[in-house]
């Protein structure tokens, strides 16, 4: 196995077993990688991550996890090479063990706190979309997704805002790109008012994240889980799944979507 150019990349020969014989065949991999989160030095926890929007999701790991609350909160971020993302931020000191609750991430990482998961929702931005628009959203994720093409081994999501495509992000977990797309709002690089496009199903934790922050709409590739389709409605956020240009199932809120 040899890594390419792009950090993100493996190249490995394999063979191809058919019924007609075997030949060579040369695959790309996704480069996946363990790194460790700190707040103002103290690490917090650690995730299997794509090394890309390091910065987005050291920020959008510490909001899922509750210690950031909001945009501004957050002086510096640090990626430093021995695997470690250490994040400066202004918030309370107070990081004693809470009651959490295990997430359906990949191999039991995720874990939100059940005080977050049981507590009230602060208003959602205001925001609406033109059914035509959603589908050039969709057709521009899909299209910005280009491990997801070489390596059918990562997902994306995207955040989409008076419009056009505001960020993107690639990783192996699609809870960690959906932190990335989070992490960029806390950092001040894309606004909360619009649209999150995911190629992953929504679970409970993810959709609660995209509540925290205001996101109004979130739509999946695929389908949701029933909690996430709760905290949907208690936000009253509006809910796609099985999101194609040419057709929504819309599971909550649809007066957002026009025309």
């Amino acid at each position: 196995m040899k890594r390419v150019e792009n950090t993100t990349l493996y190249q490995h020969d394999t063979v191809l077993v058919t019924a007609k014989g075997r030949e060579c065949a040369r695959e790309l991999l996704a480069v996946e990688k363990p790194y460790r989160v700190a707040l103002n030095d103290r690490e917090i926890g650690s995730s299997m991550v794509l090394e890309t929007g390091l910065e987005e999701f050291g920020a959008g790991f510490l909001f899922g996890q509750g210690y950031i609350e909001k945009p501004g909160q957050v002086r510096e971020v640090l990626v430093c090479p021995d695997g470690r993302i250490s994040v400066h931020a202004d918030v309370e000191e107070d990081l004693e063990p809470r009651e959490v609750i295990i997430t359906s991430g990949c191999g039991g990482t995720g874990k939100i706190s059940r005080e977050m998961l049981e507590g009230k929702i602060e208003p959602l931005q205001e925001y609406s979309m033109a059914f035509a628009e959603i589908g050039e959203f969709i057709r521009r994720v899909l299209h910005e997704s280009d491990l997801g093409q070489k390596t059918h081994c990562v997902h994306g999501c995207g955040l989409w805002s008076d419009g056009g495509l505001q960020v993107f992000f690639e990783d192996i977990g699609r809870h960690n790109a959906v932190d990335k797309v989070v992490g960029s709002i806390l950092l001040g690089r894309a606004n909360p008012r619009g649209a999150v496009y995911t190629t992953g199903r929504l679970t409970s934790d993810m959709v609660l994240k995209c509540a925290r922050i205001g996101i109004p709409i979130v739509m999946s590739r695929t389908s949701a889980s029933s909690l996430a389709l709760a905290i949907a409605r208690r936000a009253g956020m509006t809910m796609v799944c099985y999101a194609r240009p040419g057709r929504l199932n819309v599971y909550h809120a649809p007066e957002r979507i026009t025309g």
